[in-house]
């Protein structure tokens, strides 16, 4: 007899906010079981949680060191994990909870942004094989030293990626509060609208742009090892959503990033500390502010930005585009994607700007 198949499903921290939406997400699992699949779940820390917690660690010290704060941030996880399996548990499914060392996801060494180099899911296979829901923390691994280790910015969406690769899953599904990747943030830009298939070089340009929707690392990961995405809503059916298959990013402006998390090092260079999203002559490094407030000193700024490749190639609708976004910083275009610079307060209304010179 053939074994069901394997599904995991990754559920941001939005997902398992309360203990309300703990037990939503633990009948949704159980409905996918009783479809017929062994379930994988991995999840992020409840709502804010990891947040508040890096807010702690600047009340103590204004530069924590970044292994304290690997091992300070990598609670919220475990804490998400072992309630869902409580909750699972009291639906009548076996449940069993393993962290990120536990469920053998091996990293580097570079804490608060560690890159994953081997996955070895014994205990969860074990599990899977005994009839339970495995339910991993996301975001976090061990190195080969035995520290504990964070993935960095969408690390929940790259475990579980990891994860679907080891174990042969049929697909992966990464849940949120929003219905699969939309043209814009549907929040900020309301004539955005959901795309029901994203090719998985245009979903990787659009989390490179800082959509934060799907992860860069994650999408990369499914391209290299062919794992099926689907980006859903949690509160919708399994397999609703936007399906991801391979292939390349249009001509046309799929869709409009915001990354408002955006530290700017006006003088520095490449080799600025923390995770550089680019480095411009004249404009200076902007680096990836999540995890590093308080241990790097940066502008704080946003990145706002549209991918199609058609846009790129067309200096006239560059020309319009930049036109649209009169407070911008700085711009620059690379591959697929233009973006403009602004002050963090205007993201917004740089967003609403752009999408209405390329799309509307």
């Amino acid at each position: 007899m053939q074994p069901k198949p394997v599904i995991v499903q990754k559920y941001g921290g939005s997902s398992v906010a309360d203990v309300a939406r703990i037990r939503q997400v633990a009948a949704r699992v159980v409905a996918s079981v009783q479809a017929g699949h062994r379930v994988v779940v991995v999840v992020s820390a409840m709502g804010n949680t990891t947040n508040e917690l890096l807010s702690l660690a600047r009340e103590i010290s204004p530069r924590p060191g970044r292994r304290e704060l690997d091992l300070l941030v990598s609670v919220g996880e475990r804490v998400s994990m072992t309630l869902l399996a409580m909750a699972i548990e009291e639906l009548g499914l076996p449940a069993a909870s393993f962290t990120g060392s536990q469920s053998g996801i091996i990293t580097d060494e570079q804490h608060v942004a560690a890159q994953v180099i081997e996955v070895r899911p014994h205990r969860v296979r074990r599990a899977l094989d005994e009839g339970k829901v495995a339910i991993v923390a996301g975001f976090q691994g061990v190195s080969r030293t035995g520290e504990v280790t964070t993935l960095g910015r969408g690390g929940s969406d790259t475990s579980a990626v990891v994860l679907a690769a080891a174990l042969g899953a049929q697909w992966c599904e990464l849940c949120s509060d929003v219905d699969g990747i939309f043209s814009a943030d549907p929040r900020v830009v309301p004539q955005a609208r959901r795309l029901d298939v994203l090719s998985l070089d245009a979903a990787a340009a659009l989390a490179q742009a800082g959509s934060r929707i799907i992860a860069a690392d994650a999408v990369e990961m499914a391209r290299r090892w062919g794992v099926v995405l689907v980006s859903s809503e949690t509160a919708r059916p399994s397999g609703s959503g936007t399906h991801l298959p391979p292939g390349p990013v249009p001509l046309a402006v799929v869709g409009i990033a915001c990354d408002g998390e955006v530290l700017w090092l006006p003088d520095a260079r490449p080799e600025a500390e923390g995770a550089v999203i680019a480095w411009i002559p004249g404009l200076g490094v902007l680096v990836d502010g999540r995890n590093l407030h308080g241990v790097l000193s940066g502008r704080e700024v946003a990145r706002v930005s549209a991918v199609g490749r058609g846009l790129v190639a067309s200096p006239r609708q560059v020309a319009r585009a930049l036109e649209a976004v009169p407070g911008r910083l700085g711009w620059w275009a690379t591959g697929e994607v233009l973006s403009v610079i602004v002050e963090r307060a205007e993201a917004g209304e740089a967003q609403r700007a752009l999408y209405g010179a390329v799309m509307g």
